[in-house]
C-alpha cells in the first residue's frame, strides 16, 4: 500500500520556546519514504537527532509567537499481517537487551498492577497466543470516546474506566503484554480511516523473534500503519513536545491511499 500523508501544526507560543517535534515518517524496511518534505517555520536553524531505538527522527526548532510547521510524504508500506497464534515463545532471559525496557512498567503502562490479571484470565498462554487474546480482550472490552481522557491518563485508570482513545488502547495493551512477558512499546503512526482524523498510537509487539504492530482500536492493520516512532509509553512519542506555554490554533492531519 502507498500513503500520502500532509500534516499542518499552526500553534502560538507563549513568548519563546524550544520545540521538540516527532512527525516525520521513520525509514525501515518494512516501509519506504517515496518523498517527504518538513517545512517548520522558526526563526532557527532546524536540528534533527535519532528516535528512540534509532528509528525515525526528532526535529528540534525555536519557537516565538506565530508557530507552524508543515509535512507532507508519500510512502510506501512492504510489511504483510501476520498470525500471531503461530509465533513462539522466547525465554525472557534469552530475548535481546534491546527488549529489557519494554518488560518493564513505564509512567503511563503500570504492568506490574496487572500481573494478577493476567494471571488469572490468560494463564497458560505465552508468546503469539497470549498476545492475540491480550488485543481481543481490549478491543472488546474498551469504548472508543473522544474526550474520554486526558494527558495523564495511564493504562491503570482506563483498565478501570474501560474506555479512551487511541493512545488509552495503545498503553494498556501494552501494559497488559508487559505483564505476561511480552516485551511491549507504544508507536506513532500515521493510518487512513482513523476516526476523527490525527496522529495515530498503536502498540508493537516482539514476540516469535520480530516487533509486530498491533492496533487494539481496530481502526488500522500493520498494512497500512506508517511507524513514526516507538517508545515505552505517551511520552517519548508526543508528535510535538513545547518547553513552555503553546496555544492550538488549527491541527489537521490527512492521510491518504494512493
Amino acid at each position: 500500500m502507498r500513503l500520502s500523508i500532509d500534516v499542518m501544526l499552526d500553534y502560538t507560543i507563549d513568548g519563546e520556546a524550544d520545540v521538540l517535534l516527532l512527525i516525520e515518517a521513520a525509514k525501515g524496511a518494512d516501509q519506504r519514504l517515496e518523498l517527504q518534505d518538513l517545512r517548520v517555520y522558526s526563526p532557527e536553524p532546524l536540528r534533527a537527532v535519532p528516535g528512540e531505538d534509532g528509528i525515525g527522527q526528532r526535529c528540534w526548532a525555536r519557537g516565538k509567537g506565530a508557530f507552524r510547521a508543515e509535512y507532507k510524504a508519500v510512502v510506501e508500506i512492504l510489511r504483510t499481517p501476520v498470525d500471531f497464534s503461530s509465533l513462539g515463545d522466547t525465554p525472557i532471559r534469552l530475548m535481546p537487551p534491546e527488549t529489557i525496557p519494554y518488560l518493564l512498567p513505564s509512567r503511563y503502562c503500570e504492568s506490574d498492577r496487572l500481573e494478577g490479571f493476567v494471571t488469572q484470565e490468560f494463564g497458560g498462554l505465552a508468546a503469539g497466543p497470549l498476545a492475540t487474546a491480550l488485543t481481543a480482550w481490549v478491543a472488546e472490552h474498551l469504548t472508543y470516546a473522544s474526550g474520554a481522557s486526558s494527558g495523564t491518563t495511564t493504562a491503570l485508570m482506563t483498565f478501570a474506566e474501560r474506555r479512551g482513545v487511541c493512545r488509552d488502547y495503545a498503553h494498556l495493551l501494552v501494559a497488559l503484554a508487559r505483564a505476561g512477558g511480552i516485551p511491549a512499546r507504544c508507536v506513532s503512526a500515521y493510518a487512513p480511516g482513523v476516526d476523527p482524523p490525527d496522529f495515530h498510537a498503536v502498540a508493537e509487539l516482539w514476540i516469535g523473534g520480530g516487533w509486530h504492530l498491533v492496533d487494539a482500536t481496530r481502526m488500522a492493520s500493520c498494512g497500512n500503519l506508517v511507524r513514526v516512532a516507538v517508545g515505552r509509553d505517551a511520552t517519548d512519542i508526543a508528535f510535538m513536545t513545547v518547553f513552555g506555554g503553546a496555544t492550538l490554533n488549527q491541527q489537521t492531519v490527512s492521510v491518504t491511499p494512493l
